[in-house]
């Protein structure tokens, strides 16, 4: 069974859902919505309360000022609220793309709120050694959706991103086939205008990651190896002295194959690394 919820934060009204029973897990996006991770959640609801949510500004979460960023810090405000009005202390977090992003921001804004944070494939193009050359591909996609739309601008995300244009995009945050809602649209042009900026060019804080209470795991797909993805995990991994863990799939493999992601998740939250021969670091919980 799943309930929905609406609760207020400042500036915004999120939308959030909560299915099962058991230790809390929070899974969550950005600037995917709760619905994608839906079968995720179904494949894990059996031994947890799996609780997802839109993001600010995106979907069922209502913003009070449309024109307002969304940052990883305000996302990270909201995710602690959340956890407020669940009346949970903390809770495991699986974060992917600029969900992973919100939770590392998380850990370092709230400390001792997350548990065990999974970051998947968080696209922290500050990174990468070609940082300069990222931050200005990310500004040519916003001024193409400013000029061309929603389209041209997907086409140059998934381009620089590393995606094989017009095949298998794995669960990738792209609007359906055919012809997109103006829900999806609304959401694309909120993601280009608001979002992409402030999410790729966060720079995750090492200390608070390496020295606080979270364990912080950083997830990989197996299917990933062409993507900007590979080198943003693959970075954040070595800077926490960890390894990645292998997930299915690419990008979006918990899209794919919910039940295999949710296998090696549920591996990753009750202390392994869900998969064989993995080195785990115990302080850290690295991979």
């Amino acid at each position: 069974m799943t309930t929905h919820h609406t609760l207020a934060v400042p500036g915004a009204r999120l939308h959030y859902e909560v299915r099962g029973e058991g230790p809390l897990l929070l899974v969550m996006g950005a600037p995917m919505p709760a619905a994608a991770f839906a079968p995720l959640a179904q494949a894990l609801q059996s031994e947890y309360t799996v609780v997802t949510h839109d993001p600010r500004g995106i979907s069922g979460s209502v913003l009070d000022d449309p024109e307002q960023d969304s940052t990883p810090e305000l996302r990270a405000d909201d995710v602690a609220a959340l956890l407020d009005a669940l009346g949970a202390d903390s809770a495991d977090v699986f974060g992917s793309s600029g969900g992973a992003v919100t939770g590392l921001a998380l850990v370092a804004r709230h400390p001792g709120r997350v548990r065990t944070l999974v970051a998947h494939e968080p696209p922290l193009l500050e990174l990468l050694p070609d940082a300069a050359e990222q931050r200005a591909a990310t500004e040519d996609i916003i001024a193409t959706f400013h000029r061309d739309g929603v389209g041209a601008a997907w086409m140059k995300f998934m381009v620089n991103a590393g995606f094989q244009v017009g095949g298998d995009e794995g669960g990738a945050p792209t609007p359906p086939p055919g012809e997109p809602s103006a829900q999806d649209l609304a959401d694309s042009a909120r993601f280009f205008a608001h979002e992409l900026r402030h999410t790729t060019r966060y720079l995750p804080d090492s200390a608070a990651l390496t020295t606080g209470p979270t364990r912080v795991v950083v997830g990989l797909g197996a299917d990933s190896g062409s993507l900007i993805t590979y080198g943003t995990s693959t970075a954040l991994a070595g800077l926490l002295g960890t390894k990645p863990v292998e997930f299915p799939g690419d990008h979006g493999g918990f899209v794919d194959r919910p039940s295999e992601f949710a296998g090696i998740l549920r591996g990753v939250l009750t202390g392994g690394c869900g998969q064989a021969g993995a080195d785990r670091r115990v302080r850290t919980g690295g991979c």
